[in-house]
């Protein structure tokens, strides 16, 4: 059978198909699905990332140390799933999430200075990247808080008048502010009955906060060559005010001259003011992030895109499994099908099946094909043999009682002749059913053998023996040739009762002057038993059928000059029983070669 098209290939090349799809199919959804939650990760810890660092910035910037942080510290990581740890610049330990004794990331992940915030990544940082909660000595009092609260509904009041929505809101210092819709704080178009510049006046804390930020500043300003007055020298000057421009009023200088005594005066500001609200907020720390073994689960859920994809990329592969499947399946199943609706049948039908395939199946169909041929053969055999075995019995049978009752009617005297022949046709009876039970006991596996160490040459001899006189009566010569001692492992009545057999059947088909020949010699491993005659011989097509039951290649010969058919049959049983086989060669006009080839023996050791 080609290699191709065996069963076991083509199934695994159609479960190498399935496997190839779904493996290219779930690689395809992985690589999506992961780059996808990838990304979303990424998204998402950065973000956590930026919330924990504002949170921690917004700590400091509302506390003037970190004694208290540690509770904060394990709420975001609890929330974020996340390690965190505090640290001094020298690497002193101020708060960690993970359990004592736990090293330190090799790298701080951001450093926590509310004075030097990164103005792109905080909401509202002033241009000096100071946090906009930082509020220091311009924090309001509850008084001032009030007066200003209601400057800020009148404005709104009259913003609201004259058709422009606004809301009111409230700085980390307590001063409130009126934002328009438009998200201006006082700038565009302002009615002139709302632009009285009351909410926009300093209040007594924040001038109080000025005049020291303007202090702290003066010495780097005189040596800028500016003077916190007006016309003070030729380069500039610089005052210090708020910029009520934004949400939480950020404290600037109104300098005069040219660029450069600008940025020397931002200078001076941003240093002064850091000076002026570092007292107000907690020591500069180091941010270390881990990967934690907080409990919250997995950082990121599978969207309900990604789940759509799972679940159609399975589907499609269970779709295409079950249709490959289907296919091969039913291709597999339909020669089966006949081969059980074949078996079904009646067994008088000897159905057959197609065979459609070189595969297994088809070899499958074959051998059932064989398989009914051989039971229609014996069927047909079967039939035969009990119409044989019915001739075989009728006839004697028959004899006996037509002499019986011919004899009682007194037509016939019982003299010994009569006594004589009825005799015979009992021992014939005798001897078919002797042969048919020996034949049955060999079919069915209960004939006994009795074995033992039998010398070829002497069982040679006893067979010759027994049959010396019938030969001598019919005029043929017998004779025994062993060709060394070979020994044989076998039950002594038995192999004599299958060589009579053939002696009596040479015997039986050799002319007057004729030989018959028993021969032992040892061939391969095997003992060779032979008997040959040198009779008429057996025709060629007649050679297949000599060990079948009730056959002979006479049909007229009758049973006392031809047998009962059943002689040959015994034979090959009996040397079947023995482990060897039967064979039979001969040439028509020249004479017939029986041969059983038999398990030899060690001969015993010499006494």
């Amino acid at each position: 059978m080609p290699f191709r098209k065996r069963l076991l290939v083509r199934l695994l090349i159609a479960s190498a198909l399935i496997a190839v799809c779904s493996v290219a199919a779930t690689a395809w959804l992985a690589v999506t699905t992961t780059t996808r939650a990838l990304r979303e990760e990424q998204g998402q810890a950065l973000a956590d990332d930026m919330d924990i660092l504002a949170r921690l910035s917004g700590y400091a910037a509302t506390h003037p140390d970190w004694s208290g942080v540690r509770a904060t510290v394990r709420d975001l990581s609890a929330r974020t799933g996340r390690r965190i740890a505090l640290t001094t610049a020298d690497r002193t330990l101020i708060a960690d999430s993970a359990p004592r004794g736990t090293s330190l990331p090799p790298r701080a992940a951001a450093t926590v200075d509310p004075l030097r915030t990164d103005t792109s990544s905080e909401p509202g940082a002033q241009i000096g990247g100071v946090d906009p909660r930082v509020v220091g000595p311009y924090r309001l009092t509850p008084a001032e808080r009030t007066r200003l609260d209601r400057l800020a509904r009148a404005l709104q009041t009259c913003y609201v008048r004259y058709g422009l929505d606004a809301t009111l809101g409230r700085t980390p210092g307590g001063r409130p502010y009126v934002e328009r819709s438009d998200g201006t704080l006082g700038t565009g178009y302002v009615p002139e009955p709302c632009a009285d510049g009351r909410l926009d006046t300093p209040v007594s804390t924040e001038e109080k906060a000025l005049t020291a930020l303007q202090e702290g500043a003066s010495g780097c300003l005189s040596r800028a060559g500016l003077e916190p007055a007006t016309g003070a020298r030729a380069r500039g000057a610089a005052v210090a005010v708020l910029d009520f421009r934004r949400p939480t009023p950020t404290p600037g200088f109104l300098v005069k001259g040219d660029a450069d005594a600008v940025r020397a005066a931002r200078t001076c500001l941003d240093d002064a003011h850091r000076a002026q609200l570092d007292p107000y907020v907690a020591p500069v720390a180091e941010l270390f992030l881990g990967g934690g073994d907080s409990p919250v689960g997995p950082r990121w859920d599978m969207s309900s895109a990604n789940k759509a994809k799972v679940a159609g990329a399975a589907g499609l592969v269970l779709a295409v499994a079950v249709a490959v499947t289907a296919a091969v399946a039913t291709r597999l199943v339909r020669p089966l099908r006949a081969l059980t609706a074949a078996a079904q049948q009646p067994p008088d039908r000897h159905a057959r099946v197609p065979v459609t395939t070189r595969d297994e199946t088809g070899i499958l169909a074959e051998a059932f094909n064989d398989l009914s041929e051989r039971r229609e053969r014996l069927e047909a055999q079967r039939r035969a043999l009990v119409s044989d075995v019915a001739h075989e019995l009728r006839s004697p049978l028959t004899n006996i009682r037509g002499w019986l009752e011919v004899t009682r009617d007194g037509l016939v005297e019982p003299d010994t002749a009569l006594l004589s022949a009825l005799h015979d046709e009992a021992l014939l009876l005798q001897r078919v059913i002797d042969d048919l039970r020996d034949l049955a006991a060999a079919d069915a596996g209960t004939l006994v053998l009795h074995r033992e160490p039998v010398p070829a040459d002497e069982l040679l001899a006893q067979v010759a023996a027994a049959h010396k006189v019938a030969a001598a009566t019919a005029g043929v010569a017998l004779r025994t040739d062993a060709d060394g001692c070979p020994w044989l492992d076998a039950d002594p009545v038995r192999l004599r009762q299958a060589l009579s057999n053939l002696v009596t059947n040479a015997v039986r088909h050799t002319p007057s002057g004729g030989t018959v020949t028993l021969s032992a010699r040892s061939e391969k491993g095997q003992v060779l038993l032979e008997v040959a005659d040198t009779g008429s011989g057996i025709a060629a097509e007649d050679l297949p059928h000599v060990f079948e039951r009730f056959w002979r290649a006479e049909k007229s010969r009758s049973r006392r000059t031809g047998g009962s058919g059943l002689g040959l049959p015994i034979v090959r049983q009996l040397t079947a029983a023995h482990g060897g086989t039967a064979h039979a060669a001969s040439v028509p006009g020249t004479g017939s070669t029986f041969t059983l080839r038999l398990p030899p023996a060690p001969p015993p050791p010499e006494s």
